[in-house]
């Protein structure tokens, strides 16, 4: 029996800069069961049109648990 190792290059997708990139700010709260408290926090999303693929896209930039 023998094995051949197959190595395919799979290009990257590359987003060029667009003109329809903004950023969205949301606050969510999330239950700590460990605390057995509510906390909120901040999440900030990058949102932006491909338009290679027709979609918006949105990724999560940062998040931070807000002061209560």
């Amino acid at each position: 029996m023998s094995t051949v190792a197959v190595h395919e290059e799979i290009p990257l997708a590359i987003f060029p800069a667009g003109n329809d990139v903004h950023w969205e700010t949301q606050v969510s709260t999330a239950w700590n069961a460990s605390e057995r408290t509510v906390e909120e926090f901040e999440l900030v999303y990058e949102v932006s049109w491909i338009p290679e693929l027709g979609v918006w896209r949105r990724f999560l930039r940062s998040q931070r648990k807000m002061k209560g």
